[in-house]
């Protein structure tokens, strides 16, 4: 076991309280996995998934020797406070982000105790350090956001539940499900939370005003409203929903005003939010089900019929502030829902994944749309879900996204197999028959193995069945024949009654048989019977009967009978008995007829013949009920077999049609790409296009391909009570939903890759500097450390000073200022402001400011000009181009719908079910789409960053040439260690300008939609004037008109539009990068040099555990930086579907 460094005793002084904890993101929970082969305060408890790979530089470690100089109130500090885990190979760490972040905060807290008994010296120092420390505290996981996507029924909610592996996604029949987008992120609580955050009062009555419009028609009256479907019935839905008291008629003479002021509840929820915490998912939805359940309830007055069926309504148990009475007239909230942020505890999102689920359809709801759209805008990975009968049969992988929707992916440098996944849904709905036929899967050796089996069973179920039916048979043959000598036996018994009693009786059951057998007739008894109790031999037979009924009763389960004849009869007996009673009388024919005599005995001879008939007969009555039993119980058993191979066959063949479904789209994926990459190149060189030439690598192209059953996973796991038994898999793995939860936590590895690799590059860094610092340089002369720090030490003038107080007053808690100017933080605004020439500064910082600002400059009129070059002249083309196919694009639109709806649209301003906006541009898009990501594909930033480090570079050198000989080297080797931490720093920088570059270009790329629509604004609203008889052609006719005449002016506009958003982009970044370069100049600094630092040397001791520890946690970052290369190597060999870990940075040496 590897064991830290035993503690010195520290001198008699104060200790300083040892620093919070930082609040890092812990491991999933999943995890509980703890080192064995370390010995620390704290353990790490790591995940296992993989990591990409992280790059690490070689450092050199300090010497253990040196001295540090440190204050004169400095006290120890002991081992105790070092609470990160110490290892000593990397075979002992077992990776994660999450746990490479948390070991990390543990050092720099263990820094920050250390830098707290340093004299800092300058300002300018105490500012960079103290904004490092806070930077470092204020690290971790970053969030990947993930768009998913779909149409109305493809499954969305069900595959997200399956995901979460809990019932948090409201489903069909909670209208607001499908129209809110709907934000899941982690959190490490054991609740499940919720913010359902509502419309805004302007959002609402803009809305409030389209739906009124819907509801009237031309001529002022009411539309009808009982097709729940239509524009006018949608309208009545929401409104009435949310104004249950308001009739139709006194609606629509409202203003959208007095409509909000009608309810002051409603009026005080708009513009808020509302929180919610459960326990658990059942009590999650209760909750929820109180602002979204949009069930449709007939409200008003209810008959008793009406209100029995209506005693379970959702509706009526979760109003709010409601009683448990019914209140129909209770508001609903969904129609106001603005947005919902759910967090749960998850652990396919403990890594930082962040679903989203946006609308089916396209949401009525302009603020809903444009949340929507901002979320896609945002996404770094997009996620289409689809019924996989649909998405082979449709070709969805190409053609379910719309023309403007891949043009706008590939202008967002979305449209590739590193952003998009393909979500095949519901492949436990199968048909076997189908697939087998499709596939031609008929001579499988396995389908034919499954098929022997199920053929098998049937033959045994036909052959089990027919002995059933058999022993079925028999057995009521048994029981007739029982029931038949039960009456004989009943018979003889009151016949030996009535003689014994001197009464006549004449036998029915028995006469028959005796005449036929020996013509005997019946004489009456003049003994007056014999010796006897009837009523004993009575309760004998009783017996046999109840005995009859307890076997039966053992055998209740078979409800059928069969009948068996038998005859056990001893004639002979009969003969004997009746020749000793019995008398001759001679007929007229000279027969002779032997009459039997009657007694007791001879019926009581009969009678237990008769007895012992019955016992035979229950005996085999017992022993085939018995087999019909094990018939039974083997039917039953054959029957769960039959349904197991079934289940098997049904996988098998739900497996084959997903492999062959992920083949299909993957290769339909590489043809859509294919068609975008032979329109672009036909366009640059029509006279040389090759169509027969690829562009690129398709085959390296591989799109990530889930098909999932998410019923069967909800089944298997028993995640809803009472749903029943799967249908299709047996085993979870099959269902696919554990590969796409795997899927969530592969997806993150780049930006957690990227975050871990930042955190140990700006920690290596930061622990380097104060071992510079604390070092001090030793055999120096005072008149050169003099000469230096004339020379080179930074004087700030006046407004830099204040500057610099301005800045530390917010930097020390908040980000570096570029990354709040990315956040669009006010106070960071000021700082944007070109400053005027410092005549008064001078030194290092002024210097690189100033060479900065220059480069900065150059770099802003380059981009500039790729801009122009590669742009202008196509937004120009797309401009004509869209001015010459406006009008057809429009008679189009208006053909191809119902003129309701295409009022509809005129109301909502060409933005309703489809956007017509959107669709008068598709010319323009396409004809840009190409060049405008090539243009950002490009690194625009390369050169940029050469000449900033080349700045750096000639600064040093000629801070080298300044300085004495015997001081050339010292100062060379301090410029090599700033020069490091300057590379770090522009490293960071240069990848946060490239992450806003690339968010901006997306709004610029998105605002032509807007623009087009407010310059068409006025078209729409004079068609929608047009009222009465033949309004609808007239309408057409009036919009037509009005684009015809304005089109040119319209796309040509829209060229300018799209020039000016890029070239203020590149303003906006010029801005920051002064402000985030301006920090960087501080970074280089040599003050070290000539600032004479004495050790104390009461504290010699001290300046070794100081020593010690610094340089044990410079080891510790390369060996987690060499550990996140090893998970890298393995994450590559395990990645889901052969996908590549995306976007992963180059091993660093």
């Amino acid at each position: 076991m590897n064991k830290k460094e035993s503690s010195h005793e520290p001198m008699p002084s104060m200790v300083k309280s040892e620093p919070q904890e930082a609040s890092v993101p812990s491991a999933p929970p999943s995890i509980s996995t703890t080192s064995t082969t370390v010995s620390s305060n704290v353990q790490v408890k790591p995940e296992p998934h993989a990591e990409a790979s992280i790059s690490n530089a070689d450092f050199s470690i300090p010497s253990r020797d040196m001295g540090y100089a440190l204050s004169r109130n400095t006290s120890l500090v002991l081992t105790e406070s070092k609470k990160y885990t110490v290892y000593r190979s990397v075979d002992d760490i077992l990776y994660s982000s999450e746990a490479a972040l948390r070991e990390g905060m543990e050092m720099v807290d263990c820094l920050k105790v250390y830098m707290s008994k340093l004299t800092l010296g300058s300002k300018l120092r105490q500012d960079v350090w103290n904004r490092d420390l806070a930077n470092l505290q204020t690290q971790s996981t970053p969030k990947t956001l993930i768009a998913v996507c779909g149409a109305t029924g493809a499954g969305k909610s069900s595959i997200l539940n399956a995901l979460l592996e809990d019932n948090i996604v409201p489903t069909s029949g909670m209208r607001a499900c499908t129209a809110v987008v709907t934000e899941i992120a982690h959190h490490n609580k054991h609740t499940i939370d919720a913010d359902v955050s509502f419309l805004s009062v302007s959002e609402w009555k803009q809305e409030l005003s389209i739906l009124q419009s819907d509801l009237i028609e031309e001529d002022g009256s009411l539309k009808r409203t009982h097709d729940l479907k239509s524009d006018a019935g949608v309208a009545w839905q929401k409104v009435h929903a949310v104004y249950p008291t308001l009739t139709q008629e006194r609606l629509v003479i409202m203003t959208a005003n007095q409509i909000i002021a009608h309810d002051p509840t409603i009026a005080q929820l708009l513009g808020s939010t509302k929180h919610i915490s459960a326990r658990n998912s059942r009590q999650f939805r209760e909750e929820i089900a109180k602002y979204i359940d949009s069930k449709d309830q007939s409200r008003g007055k209810k008959d008793k019929k009406d209100k029995k069926n209506d005693e379970g309504s959702l509706m009526d148990k979760v109003r709010v502030g409601a009683s448990k009475k019914k209140d129909p007239n209770v508001p609903a909230f969904w129609p106001l829902i603005r947005q919902v942020n759910v967090q749960c505890p998850a652990e396919c999102l403990s890594s930082g994944c962040v679903l989203v689920d946006l609308p089916g359809v396209a949401d009525a709801n302009a603020a809903r749309n444009s949340i929507a759209k901002d979320y896609m805008k945002r996404a770094q990975c997009i996620w289409i879900l689809a019924p996989i009968t649909r998405a082979v049969d449709d070709k969805t992988a190409r053609d379910l996204l719309g023309d403007a929707f891949k043009m706008q992916l590939k202008m967002d440098g979305n449209y590739d197999d590193h952003a998009i996944t393909f979500i095949a849904s519901k492949t436990d709905d199968i048909s076997c028959s189908e697939v087998i036929s499709a596939l031609h899967l008929e001579d499988d050796p396995e389908l034919e193995a499954i098929e022997d089996d199920l053929e098998r069973i049937n033959d045994e179920t036909g052959q089990v069945t027919l002995t059933k039916k058999n022993l079925d048979k028999a057995i009521k043959d048994i029981e007739d024949k029982l029931e038949s000598l039960r009456a004989v036996h009943e018979e003889h018994e009151e016949h030996i009654e009535a003689l014994k009693n001197g009464q006549d009786f004449t036998p029915v059951l028995t006469a028959g048989a005796a005449s036929e057998t020996t013509n005997i007739k019946k004489r009456k008894n003049l003994r007056k019977g014999k010796k006897g109790s009837s009523k004993r031999r009575r309760s004998s037979l009783d017996q046999d009967s109840e005995d009859d009924a307890k076997e039966c009763n053992r055998n209740s389960g078979d409800s059928d009978s069969e009948s068996e004849s038998d005859s056990d009869s001893d004639t002979s007996d009969d003969e004997v008995s009746r020749s000793n009673h019995s008398e001759r009388f001679s007929n007229e024919d000279g027969t002779i007829n032997i009459v039997e005599e009657v007694t007791v005995e001879n019926i009581t001879t009969k009678m237990k013949q008769t007895k012992a008939e019955i016992a035979a007969a229950r005996v085999r009555l017992s022993d085939a009920r018995k087999e019909r039993k094990n018939a039974a119980d083997r039917l039953a058993i054959l029957k769960k077999s039959f349904s197991k191979a079934q289940k098997t066959k049904n996988g098998w063949c739900s497996l084959k049609r997903s492999e062959f479904s992920r083949d299909v789209l993957k290769e339909d994926f590489r043809t859509g790409l294919k068609e975008l990459d032979d329109e672009a190149a036909e366009e640059r060189d029509p006279e040389n296009f090759d169509s027969s030439a690829n562009q690129r690598d398709y085959e390296a192209i591989n799109l990530p391909v889930f098909t999932c059953s998410s019923r069967d996973y909800i089944r298997l796991t028993n995640q809803v009570k009472g749903d029943g038994e799967p249908t299709c898999f047996s085993d979870k793995v099959s269902t696919g939903i554990p590969d796409l939860q795997a899927w969530c936590h592969t997806l993150t590895v780049a930006s957690r890759t990227r975050a871990v690799k930042n955190f140990y590059d700006s920690l290596r860094t930061f622990a380097t500097n104060i071992n510079s610092f604390v070092s001090g340089i030793g055999d120096v002369t005072d008149e050169d450390r003099q000469d230096l720090q004339d020379k080179w030490e930074s004087i700030m003038d006046e407004e830099d000073e204040d500057d610099d107080d301005h800045m530390s007053a917010d930097a020390k808690v908040e980000d570096d200022p570029f990354t709040a100017f990315l956040n669009s933080r006010a106070e960071y605004q000021t700082l944007t402001a070109t400053k005027s020439d410092k005549k008064n500064s001078k030194g290092i910082t002024p210097r690189l400011k100033e060479e900065f600002g220059n480069l900065i400059q150059d770099c802003i009129v380059q981009l500039q000009e790729s801009f122009k070059d590669g742009l202008e002249d196509k937004c120009r083309v797309g401009a004509s181009l869209s001015a010459d196919g406006a009008v057809e694009i429009s008679d189009n639109f208006a053909a191809s719908m119902h003129w309701a709806t295409y009022r509809a649209t005129l109301r909502r301003h060409g933005e309703f079910r489809r956007n017509l906006n959107v669709e008068l541009l598709a010319l323009f898009t396409k004809n840009i789409a190409t060049s405008w990501s090539k243009v950002f594909e490009t690194d625009l930033l390369g050169h940029f960053e050469e000449t900033i480090q080349a700045a750096i570079c000639r600064l040093l050198d000629d801070i080298v040439d300044s300085t004495a000989a015997g001081l050339k080297e010292r100062v060379r080797m301090q410029g090599e260690l700033c020069k490091a931490e300057a590379d770090v720093a522009l490293k960071q920088v240069v990848a946060v300008v490239r992450e806003t570059i690339n968010t901006q270009q997306k709004d610029v790329s998105r605002c032509l939609a807007p623009h087009v629509q407010n310059n068409l604004i006025d078209g729409y609203d004079l068609a929608l004037e047009e009222r009465g008889q033949g309004s609808v052609a007239r309408q057409k006719l009036v919009f037509r008109t009005f684009l015809s005449e304005r089109k040119d002016d319209v796309f040509d506009e829209g060229a300018d539009v799209i020039m000016e958003g890029l070239s203020t982009m590149c303003s906006s970044v010029g801005d920051a990068l002064k402000v985030a370069f301006g920090e960087l100049a501080k970074r280089v600094n040599l003050a070290i040099l000539w600032e004479n630092v004495q050790g104390d040397p009461s504290l010699a001791m001290g300046r070794q555990k100081m020593t010690e520890t610094i340089a044990e946690i410079l080891e510790q970052t390369q060996l987690w930086l060499n550990a996140a290369n090893k998970a890298k190597s393995v994450a590559s060999e395990t990645s889901i579907n052969d996908q590549p870990l995306q976007d992963v940075d180059t091993e660093m040496k």
